[in-house]
């Protein structure tokens, strides 16, 4: 894609209350922010963020390790973002 950088866009669907963990983990990998939409389906959060492909790694096997506990979805895909520092 023409002028813009690769990275990684990670989504998790999981209680609002078990949230708090999922967003301590994606600051611990270095995630510059993240957004949060509530009340996706009753009581559930999403919690979006985008990282650099090589911070990525840590990111998803440490939510896959949450995930295993209890309940919840994440997605991972590639995108591409026009503004690169805004997620170093």
């Amino acid at each position: 894609m023409n002028g813009l950088t690769q990275m990684i866009r990670i989504e998790i669907v999981i209680s609002g209350r078990d949230a708090p963990p999922i967003r301590d983990l994606i600051t611990s990998a270095g995630a510059t922010g993240y957004t949060s939409v509530s009340g996706v389906s009753d009581t559930l959060t999403m919690l979006i963020t985008v990282l650099p492909p090589d911070r990525a790694p840590a990111l998803i096997d440490a939510v896959r390790q949450l995930l295993e506990a209890g309940s919840g979805v994440m997605f991972v895909a590639e995108t591409h973002v026009s503004r690169p520092e805004y997620f170093q």
